[in-house]
């Protein structure tokens, strides 16, 4: 199966119910004509998706939405992206999913 945003070959195994997007968060709205896309262009859209989130929510609608993916394993470039020294840098995502601030005056704090 290809991508259809990029054509990248990639393996879709959601007719046995065990695909690898299942693991990300189920936030997109649902279209008739929704077609499989490889990890990259999902989280692509993901995140587009959160960032449109983020402007119309208020902070206590995006922390319960997060809430249901708090045990979730991170994901890179959804709930993290390494910096230009190579450490992690938590999303704002990942600190709506942790549910507090931690007081550290983390970049993406959402709280």
């Amino acid at each position: 199966m290809n991508c259809i945003s990029c054509q990248a070959p990639f393996k879709c195994e959601s007719q046995q119910g065990s695909c690898w997007c299942f693991s990300l968060p189920n936030i997109l709205p649902v279209t008739k004509d929704a077609n499989c896309l490889c990890k990259a262009c999902l989280i692509d859209k993901i995140n587009d998706e959160l960032a449109r989130l983020y402007e119309t929510k208020s902070n206590s609608e995006l922390v319960t939405l997060a809430a249901q993916y708090q045990n979730q394993f991170p994901v890179e470039k959804l709930d993290y992206y390494l910096n230009e020294d190579g450490y992690r840098v938590m999303t704002k995502w990942a600190h709506l999913k942790r549910g507090y601030c931690c007081g550290n005056g983390c970049k993406h704090c959402a709280y």
